[in-house]
């Protein structure tokens, strides 16, 4: 019976894990090196070679309603899109409201997690920590590892000849990029376009003599702001949506896509991505198009070779005068703390059940949180992961048998991709990944179900944006102001908004209630196909 769980890293996952355990009754202690919370969006321009943090203009790209804890809306009063000192503001207010704090121990350190001799009829961990140069050896019941993606960087120097034998100029990974005041007046060349890079380009193009963006896969540019100003994921992370992207083939809902990509401007026009790209990643940046359309970021292919001075493209072009080489190539995520046994029954986030899970441990007590790649709010994903792992430690969710779990992950895996740069071309559904892991834990709202008993509130959810509050409709940890937030979530969305208020006497409230009258079938419909044909990898039972 599991009790005592070790929380490794008091992040965004972290956060959430203590918070799962204290209303599953679990006693968690969590562990974290540095002095605070917040883990990566706790900004500091230290240049501490242990820790990696923001950099100190980021602002989210998913926003506030589709982001935050399920059953701790954010403040009214908050923007949508938050910069990382109002992201930490919540987190604390978080940790402060559910009296986190007394179960983190900062400026402790977790040098290594080992199993206990018994493991195989206890499950029990032995945790060593060093805290002001002394260790400590602890016992646990279980763990959780929450210590997220961005580990250590990854700086592939080999693929890119030159850069440290001929190259005289700087090359430094974006985990040491701050601010752009170090790059006034210089030619920087930017190797990678995930977020980062594009957000590092738009920021450097400022201040440097010139600014080249060096891409290898095509790439979809896409803004936070949808139609008629709303944020975008709120419009498209919908179940209608996604019952489409089920109810549809492929290839015409790929087409749509583009096409509703390209209507903002050509990409293949701006050399980024072509209709006929079949491996291609989507990014969040509205100045990135501008910035390429006014001359001051030049988009190059990949790089060959570095010279002393100069940059030599796969496509035969050359830039001279290269002063510094940023590279936004992603990170990698050792696990260096957990003993060797454990580290090698996975080697990335791919070979757990359900992206948490080691598989073939005897005893189900290790858990990965927050190592996952959505196409929504990874915060959301976290948390999801964290109430499911926390009911299977306290008795309530039950995991199947090895080997089912074994042939979930070998069907579910896909192809490897060893550039940890190109990982974000394997995002998961947003949806699919977070209702899955809802029906395991016995948390997924049913649509039909509520047509019948609560009309207003089904519609919301099906047509409405898929927020974290559906998840607190029903079973474990259902809280009562759920549907509350979910009907007011709009509202939440216009306040901080209404700094001004213009004069519009158009009332569309008639016509919404027109159109929910009209689409009731639908979601009827909808609701029908869902429960009788569940889309690919969505199971209405644990396991």
């Amino acid at each position: 019976m599991v009790r005592s769980v070790a929380v490794i890293g008091a992040g965004v996952s972290g956060l959430a894990s203590v918070k799962c355990c204290l209303d599953e009754g679990l006693e968690p202690t969590c562990f974290e090196r540095s002095e605070d919370i917040g883990g990566l969006w706790r900004y500091t321009n230290s240049m501490d070679s242990r820790r990696v943090s923001v950099y100190h203009s980021v602002i989210t790209n998913t926003s506030k309603e589709m982001s935050c804890f399920s059953d701790f809306p954010c403040p009214e009063d908050f923007p949508s899109y938050l910069p990382h000192s109002l992201l930490m503001e919540y987190f604390r207010m978080y940790a402060r409201h559910f009296d986190l704090l007394r179960h983190i121990r900062f400026k402790t350190t977790v040098l290594s997690v080992r199993k206990h001799p018994d493991f195989a009829t206890t499950g029990q961990w032995e945790v060593v920590t060093e805290a002001n140069g002394a260790q400590k050896s602890h016992i646990f019941d279980a763990v959780m590892v929450c210590t997220g993606h961005f580990q250590e960087p990854y700086l592939p120097l080999a693929s890119f000849p030159g850069i440290d034998t001929r190259f005289k100029g700087r090359y430094l990974h974006s985990r040491e990029y701050k601010d752009a005041e170090a790059f006034r007046g210089k030619r920087v060349l930017v190797v990678g376009i995930g977020n980062t890079g594009g957000d590092l380009s738009v920021e450097l193009s400022h201040v440097a003599a010139k600014v080249f963006l060096s891409v290898r896969s095509s790439t979809w540019v896409v803004s936070r702001l949808s139609d008629q100003g709303f944020p975008l994921d709120m419009i498209n992370t919908t179940r209608f949506n996604h019952f489409l992207d089920w109810l549809l083939p492929s290839a015409l809902m790929r087409r749509i896509r583009f096409r509703k990509f390209n209507s903002w401007f050509n990409h293949a026009n701006y050399g980024l991505a072509s209709t006929k790209s079949s491996n291609f990643k989507v990014i969040v940046n509205e100045e990135l198009p501008f910035c390429l359309l006014s001359g001051t970021i030049v988009l190059k292919s990949n790089v060959k070779e570095f010279t002393e001075s100069s940059a030599v493209f796969e496509d035969g072009t050359t830039e001279e005068n290269i002063d510094v080489v940023l590279f936004a190539t992603g990170y990698i995520f050792p696990f260096s703390f957990l003993e060797e046994s454990v580290r090698s029954l996975f080697d990335d986030n791919r070979s757990l059940y359900k992206r948490i899970f080691p598989p073939q441990l005897e005893k189900p007590t290790l858990a990965i949180i927050g190592l996952v790649q959505l196409t929504g709010s990874v915060m959301v994903g976290a948390e999801m992961q964290a109430r499911w792992v926390t009911g299977v430690f306290a008795g309530w969710n039950k995991l199947p048998p090895t080997s089912k779990m074994m042939a979930d992950v070998l069907k579910k895996k896909p192809p490897v991709e060893s550039d940890p740069s190109e990982r974000k071309n394997l995002k998961m559904s947003f949806i699919s990944y977070i209702d899955e892991i809802a029906s395991c834990a016995g948390i997924k709202p049913s649509v039909l179900k509520l047509l019948l008993t609560d009309p207003r509130l089904a519609l919301a959810i099906f047509f409405g944006p898929c927020s974290p509050y559906q998840y607190r409709l029903v079973g474990r940890g259902k809280w009562r102001g759920a549907r509350d937030a979910i009907l007011t979530q709009w509202q939440r969305t216009l306040r901080p908004l209404r700094t001004r208020v213009a004069d519009d006497s158009s009332d569309s409230s008639s016509s919404w209630h027109w159109m929910c009258f009209l689409v009731l079938p639908v979601a009827l419909t909808a609701g029908f196909l869902f429960s009788k044909y569940p889309p690919l990898g969505w199971s209405p039972q644990a396991g």
